[in-house]
This record gives structure tokens, sequence and C-alpha cells, in this order.
């Protein structure tokens, strides 16, 4: 704050000067709305927001490239471990459930089956887990700078959406390896990857926020996200389960649930644009239409997306207090 302007030779009078300070009895409230003074990271209207989000979009792009940068370099394989890791998952789990516990069994091209849900699943499991820490982690920059809170986990959703744009050309190498032609049907797969990034982006605005005001939410989510992963279909098929076991056929409502799982959704509904014996298999000889899932597909993206920023929106002013 700059001093305030006196007199050069007139007995000391100030010109400009200091308000004085509140009365006994005014509250800071009252005083601050006396003068037209505001907190100075107050949150703002909502359209103001998401106007000041939108505008840094560069740098959300341009923080999450830095970030995808840095991540590796004190290893000596660098960006390579990007692709190494869910290589290495893959082999793990199929080693495990493929071919201990022969989960392959009746579905077709199953290691495309399997890296397909592997990758698909991480894009999500990830852009959780990162995004729980992505306020945590830059308190620092949240109390030296005013800028949208919300960047944060954009920016680290982006983070993780890079790493998959990297991971897809293992992906579609794998795939196209095992005798997978090239088709139409594979540009369904865009909407599909749009959908899950557009979830994503909402579900880790959500675990942004509770991992700012509670940081054992981190400690939880590996065991939640394996949990998670059991769930989902990425190991075994789904419909093939569904179509098999008896004690589902007895209570379909769990299958009703199973397949409105969102992470199924998204693995699922990949794996039907990729994988056209995988595809045929389910539609004709279990005679499941994807109708249903790409509904889910829909409407777990918008409520996750809107929801997801309005809740963090909420407390946008209480990120990095304390």
């Amino acid at each position: 704050m700059s001093h305030p302007q006196r007199l050069g030779s007139s007995g000391g009078e100030s010109v400009g000067t200091i308000a004085e300070s509140p009365h006994v009895n005014e509250t800071l409230a009252a005083y601050a709305a006396r003068y037209g003074l505001r907190q100075s990271a107050a949150r703002p209207p909502l359209r103001k927001y998401i106007q000041s989000v939108w505008a840094r979009r560069n740098f959300i792009w341009a923080f999450a490239s830095a970030k995808n940068i840095s991540m590796y370099t004190d290893s000596r394989l660098g960006q390579v471990w990007q692709l190494l890791t869910p290589i290495l998952n893959v082999s793990v789990y199929y080693l495990i459930f493929g071919v201990l516990l022969n989960t392959k069994r009746g579905v077709p091209d199953f290691i495309p089956f399997l890296v397909t849900g592997v990758f698909m699943f991480g894009f999500t499991q990830r852009s959780i887990t990162s995004g729980s820490k992505s306020v945590g982690d830059n308190l620092s920059l949240i109390r030296a700078l005013h800028f949208p809170r919300a960047t944060l986990p954009l920016a680290i959703a982006t983070v993780e959406f890079q790493q998959l744009l990297l991971s897809l050309i293992v992906l579609l190498g794998i795939v196209f390896a095992f005798g997978e032609p090239i088709s139409v049907q594979m540009l369904m797969f865009v909407p599909v990857l749009l959908l899950q990034l557009m979830f994503n982006v909402g579900i880790s605005m959500v675990m942004a926020r509770l991992g700012a005001f509670n940081r054992d939410v981190s400690q939880l989510l590996p065991f939640i996200m394996r949990t998670w992963l059991y769930l989902s279909g990425v190991i075994f098929s789904l419909p093939d389960l569904l179509h098999r076991s008896h004690a589902l056929k007895t209570h379909p409502w769990i299958g009703e649930i199973l397949k409105a799982n969102p992470a199924y959704v998204y693995v699922e509904l990949s794996r039907h644009q990729l994988l056209g014996e995988y595809r045929h298999f389910v539609q004709h000889k279990l005679t499941e239409s994807t109708t249903q899932l790409w509904i889910y597909a829909g409407a777990w993206s918008a409520v996750a997306l809107v929801g997801g920023f309005l809740f963090f929106f909420s407390a946008e002013e209480r990120y990095g207090r304390g």
C-alpha cells in the first residue's frame, strides 16, 4: 500500500490519507462495505468464473505438458515409462487372471481385450488419484497467485489425457498385431474417449476438493481403485459372466448395477469400437446391445462434469487457507 501524500509546507495536513480505523462497535464486514472493499480471493459469479477458466486454456495445456515432461526426468528411461507401466500391468494381470485363474475362457482375442481394459481404466484411475492431490500439492502456487483454482484439476486431467494419447500407440499396435483390421467402426472410439475425458475431469474435481480439506483421502484411494477395477470388467467379460452365472441370473439387479458402473461403461464401449471379434461375440452370441452403454456414458459424463465443476467451485475461496 502506498504512503499517504502530504502537503510540503503547510503545517502537516495530509491529502489522500488512509481512511480511519473501524469504529469500536463496527464490524470488519461493515467497515469493508462502507469503503467498498472486497475480499481479494472472493468467489466470482459462476459465468465470470467459467470465462476466467476458459481464458487460461493455454496455461492449462502448457502446465500439463511441462508436468508431463518433468514427471520422469529422474529416471534413466524417462518418458518410456509412460508406455512400459501399462504394458507391465497387462503382463501381470494376464499371468494371474488370464493364465492362472483362466478368466480368458471363451473370450476372443483376450490379450487385446485385456490391454484395452487396463489402458482405459488406468486413464480414469490416474485422473482420480492425481486429481485428489492437485490442490494440496500446489498450495504455494495458490497462496502466491490469484487464479481460478479449477485450472489445477483441469491441468491434471490434461496430463493424464496426454499420457493416454501416447499409450494409444501401444494399444493400437497390440490390437493390429493380433489381426484386427482397420475399420470405420474404430472412428467411434473418439466420442467414447471424449465422453470418458469429460467424466474424468468432473470426478477429478470432486476428488480435488475432498483431497484439499482431507489429505487422508489420497491414502484410501489405492484400495478403493483396486476394488473398483475388480468390479469393472477390466480382467473379465461382464456380458459373458452374466450369461454364464446362475447367481447373477437369479438376482438380475446385481447385473444392472454392474452394467451401470461408469468405469465398466467406458471400458466396454472402447472394446466394442476397437475389437471387431469381441463385438461380434457380445452382440450376436450373447445378444447384448450397446444402446444402454451409450446412454450411461452420456449421462455419467454430463453429471460428473457439471456436478463436479459446481462442487469444486462452491469452495473456491477456501482453497489454500489454513
